[in-house]
C-alpha cells in the first residue's frame, strides 16, 4: 500500500499461483456475472506488510459469516502482477487491495461501488479525490499514511532549540537544519524520489498533473520555486538524502543518528520500536510552503478496498467491506500494523490512543494524493531517477523533461 516493506512470503503454502475460476464466484469473463443470493466463500487479496497485518485482516475475516459465507484472505508477494494475471485469466479475487497509484489502471475491472456507501461523507476528502474517476467513487479507501517532520528530541535540546522554533515555513527549516547539523550528522534526511520531493511541490502550489490528471502541470513557477529550494538545503550540506550519508533511507539514516530530523511517513513508528528503541523523537507537521493558503501540504499514501465487477457476489463483497470499515473495525486494524483510519469520526479516538501520531493525522486536511495513471509510471520513475541527481542537476531542466514525458503519456 504505502512505502512500506513487504516482507510476506507464502509460495511455499500455494498461495502465490493465479486464483483460478474453480469456486472463485466468476461467470466465464465473456458474459456478465449472474448475482448469486447464497452463502458466500469470497477470496480476498492484499499485499501484507508483516504478519500482523496479515493476521489482522485474516481475524477480521473470520469474524465475518453472515449466513453461512465467508472470506479467505491471502497475501501477495507481487499485488499489482497477481492482480493482473487474475484480471487476465477471468478470475481475480473477489476483494483486492488498489494501491492508489494503479487505481485507474484497474478501474475497469471494478465495481464502482463507493458512491453507495452510507459513510461515504465520512471519509476524508483527499481520500475520495484519489479513488474517484470519471466522478464516481469506485471504492471505500481502506486507511492511509502522511509524511511528517521527525525531530531527534536531544540534538534539539542540544543545539539550544525550544518549542518556538518548530520550523513553520520553509525559511525556518533550512535555519534549524543548519544549527542541527555537525562535523558527523546532518540536519535533515529524506528520500530521494518523488514520494519526498513531491511534498515541496505540493506545499509550493504545484504538482506534475493538474486535478483531472489530464494536463501536464509540471514546468511551472510554483515547481521550480520548490525544486530550486530542494537543490538548495542539498546544494549547502544542512540536508542530504540517505545515499549520501550511507544509509539505505531516511529512516535507516534517523534511526542511526546520522540525521537530526526526518520527512518521512507514520509507518516510521513501528521501525523505530524494533530497531531504534532508545532514540528519543517527535514528530511535528511539515512547514508551509509560500504558496498563501495552499502553503501546508504533505503527501498521503493509501489504498481502496477494490470489488471485482464481474464476481457473482457483489452484494457479499459489500457486506465484507462494510465490515472492514467499521470504525471499531479500523481502529484494531491501526492498532495492528500502524495505518490511520479512513474515517473521519475515528479521528478522536486514534489520536486519543496514538497521542504521537497527530501530526501525521493532521496532515489528511491538506495531502495531495498520488498520480493514479498507471501510464505514468515510467514517466515518473525518469523523474525520480533526476532527482537522484541533485543537488547537481538543473531543476528547470528536470521539470522541462517532466514536462514532455508527462504530456506524450496524456496524448496531448
Amino acid at each position: 500500500m504505502l512505502p512500506r516493506r513487504t516482507v510476506a512470503a507464502f509460495a511455499a503454502a500455494g498461495l502465490l499461483l493465479p486464483l483460478s475460476a474453480c469456486g472463485s464466484g466468476f461467470d466465464d469473463s465473456s458474459k456478465p456475472a449472474t448475482q448469486q443470493s447464497g452463502p458466500a466463500t469470497l477470496k480476498v487479496m492484499i499485499a501484507a506488510s508483516g504478519g500482523a497485518e496479515l493476521k489482522a485482516m485474516q481475524d477480521a475475516a473470520a469474524a465475518w459469516h453472515p449466513g453461512g459465507s465467508k472470506a479467505e484472505v491471502v497475501s501477495a508477494n507481487d499485488l499489482a502482477q497477481q492482480l493482473s494475471q487474475g484480471f487476465a485469466a477471468g478470475s481475480p479475487p473477489d476483494v483486492f487491495a488498489v494501491d492508489a497509484t494503479k487505481f485507474q489502471g484497474y478501474a475497469d475491472e471494478m465495481l464502482p461501488y463507493g458512491d453507495g456507501l452510507s459513510y461515504k461523507d465520512d471519509i476524508y476528502p483527499t481520500l475520495r479525490t484519489t479513488f474517484t474517476k470519471d466522478g464516481k467513487l469506485y471504492c471505500a479507501p481502506k486507511d492511509f499514511s502522511t509524511l511528517a517532520l521527525a525531530i531527534n528530541t536531544d540534538d534539539w535540546a542540544a543545539a539550544g532549540l525550544t518549542d518556538n522554533d518548530l520550523p513553520k515555513t520553509w525559511d525556518q527549516l533550512k535555519t534549524v537544519a543548519r544549527k542541527l547539523t555537525t562535523g558527523g550528522r546532518t540536519g535533515l534526511v529524506f528520500n530521494d524520489t518523488r514520494d519526498r520531493v513531491g511534498a515541496f511541490l505540493v506545499q509550493a502550489g504545484g504538482w506534475a498533473v493538474d486535478a483531472d490528471q489530464k494536463k501536464a502541470t509540471a514546468d511551472t513557477p510554483q515547481n521550480l520555486q520548490a525544486l530550486t529550494y530542494v537543490r538548495d538545503l542539498l546544494a549547502s550540506g544542512v540536508a542530504k538524502y540517505p545515499k549520501q550519508i550511507g544509509a539505505g533511507d531516511s529512516g535507516e539514516a534517523f534511526g542511526q543518528h546520522k540525521a537530526s530530523m526526518s520527512i518521512d511517513g507514520n509507518w516510521m513508528a513501528g521501525g523505530m520500536k524494533k530497531d531504534y528503541p532508545d532514540v528519543k523523537y517527535r514528530v511535528v507537521a511539515l512547514p508551509a510552503g509560500p504558496a498563501g493558503p495552499a502553503g501546508p501540504g504533505t503527501l498521503s499514501f493509501t489504498q481502496c478496498w477494490g470489488i471485482a465487477a464481474k464476481t457473482k457476489f457483489q452484494e457479499q463483497a459489500k457486506q465484507l467491506v462494510d465490515s472492514f470499515m467499521q470504525p471499531q473495525q479500523q481502529l484494531a486494524f491501526a492498532e495492528a500494523f500502524g495505518v490511520i483510519p479512513s474515517r473521519q469520526s475515528v479521528r478522536t479516538q486514534y489520536e486519543q490512543k496514538f497521542p504521537a501520531q497527530a501530526a501525521f493525522v493532521a496532515g489528511a486536511d491538506h495531502a495531495h494524493g498520488p498520480v493514479t495513471l498507471t501510464k505514468m509510471d515510467p514517466v515518473l520513475t525518469d523523474f525520480d531517477a533526476q532527482l537522484q541527481q541533485l543537488p547537481g542537476a538543473d531543476p528547470k531542466r528536470i521539470l522541462q523533461q517532466l514536462q514532455q514525458n508527462t504530456a506524450a503519456a496524456l496524448g496531448q
